[in-house]
């Protein structure tokens, strides 16, 4: 890799792009931190969410995962790989970025089928040459949807922190997941500082962690042991959070292996 930039994958919630001026507050942190690269990796369920209802279709989801039938993905990648993708670019350029719209195919992470149930919903089975070490050599930032094409052809939607998770670690990248709660919450709803695998697994058979922020969890924990280090979930609604967490500040949950 001809890059010698320290790497930072930032895992960006779709909710992100319902909030005006958002996106482009954090690319303004970004821009301000020169001495680090940075490679977005973005979901965008509320506009999946949108697209879907307008075209006259009931979405369901199974262990926080979004059941993705054939006959919707077209909506699927037209509203992730496509508009999600196309606004965050447009947020990176006016913060002066030079942005490249990628999927998982060029970032180069391979996609297989998750489970039957889940229809096309992929998972990141392994990885192999993509094209963002040129890109960044190269000055752009890359935005990658997480949208994956598989070795049979096919389009899977896959969890945008799993794709974040396996970006970062064949990157070699620190990683931030960044949602819309400042933190993972305990059974309080208290913010939780540091969380291990034990904790996590207890605090998922209590019922207080579920969902997606049960995926979130999951997906953070292995992020850390493949990494061999700490990851962090934290909020994409204070900018100044990331500009803490680049920092080398503890802000919001960290996830330790």
């Amino acid at each position: 890799m001809n890059s010698v930039k320290p790497i930072w994958v930032i895992k960006l919630g779709g909710a992100v792009l319902n909030v005006e001026e958002a996106p482009k507050a954090l690319f303004e942190v970004m821009k301000a931190q020169s001495q680090f690269d940075f490679v977005i990796v973005h979901g965008g369920g509320a506009l999946v969410d949108s697209w879907l209802n307008d075209a006259g279709f009931v979405t369901s989801k199974h262990q926080g995962l979004r059941i993705s039938p054939r006959e919707q993905m077209p909506y699927i990648v037209g509203a992730l790989a496509g508009t999600a993708n196309k606004q965050l670019m447009c947020s990176a350029i006016s913060s002066g970025f030079k942005p490249v719209g990628l999927s998982l195919y060029e970032a180069g992470v391979s996609v297989k089928q998750k489970l039957k149930v889940l229809a096309q919903v992929g998972e990141c089975e392994g990885t192999h040459q993509g094209v963002i070490p040129a890109m960044l050599s190269a000055g752009f930032i890359p935005i990658v949807s997480s949208i994956g094409l598989g070795d049979d052809g096919e389009l899977y939607n896959v969890n945008a922190d799993e794709a974040a998770a396996a970006i970062a670690a064949s990157l070699n990248a620190e990683v931030i997941f960044m949602t819309d709660v400042e933190a993972v919450l305990d059974g309080n709803k208290q913010p939780l500082h540091e969380l291990n695998g034990e904790q996590i697994a207890t605090l998922i058979e209590q019922g207080v962690i579920v969902g997606g922020m049960e995926v979130k969890v999951k997906t953070s924990l292995t992020a850390a042991q493949q990494l061999r280090r700490g990851v962090y979930i934290s909020s994409w609604q204070k900018p100044e959070n990331l500009t803490a967490l680049l920092a080398g500040e503890h802000v919001g949950t960290k996830v330790t292996p």
